[in-house]
């Protein structure tokens, strides 16, 4: 069973930057995808970026395309999400999960699993 912890939210104004991290336990991440999704009040949860099992490829929301990066350190079982250039829509509640090592299946919500718990995003204008 993999655990996961996301840590790195905050607040932010608009145009500033932030890095999320997901730091993964109880086995190593470098066998699954891995995806960052994210959750705005009254709104349904929603793909952000998925990076596939080798880190060799990556797959991003539209909205987001551009801004922000993510990436995977193997040695430190870690996960990230690099986000410039915010903007009050990326306000939300952002999660990290595992999902299928590669392919189209990383950009579905119900393909991945081992949620962690969250790390709050807020960006003012």
């Amino acid at each position: 069973q993999v655990q996961l912890v996301e840590s790195g939210g905050g607040l932010v104004q608009a145009g500033g930057s932030l890095r999320l991290s997901c730091a993964g336990s109880g086995r190593t991440l470098s066998n699954y995808g891995m995806g960052w999704f994210r959750q705005a009040p009254g709104k349904e949860r929603e793909f952000v970026a998925a990076i596939s099992y080798y880190g060799g490829s990556t797959d991003y929301a539209d909205s987001v395309k551009g801004r922000f990066t993510i990436s995977r350190d193997i040695a430190k079982n870690t996960v990230y999400l690099q986000m410039n250039s915010l903007n009050p829509e990326d306000t939300a509640v952002y999660y990290c999960a595992v999902g299928p090592q590669y392919g189209g299946a990383l950009r579905i919500l119900a393909a991945f699993g081992s949620w962690g718990q969250g790390t709050q995003v807020t960006v003012s204008s």
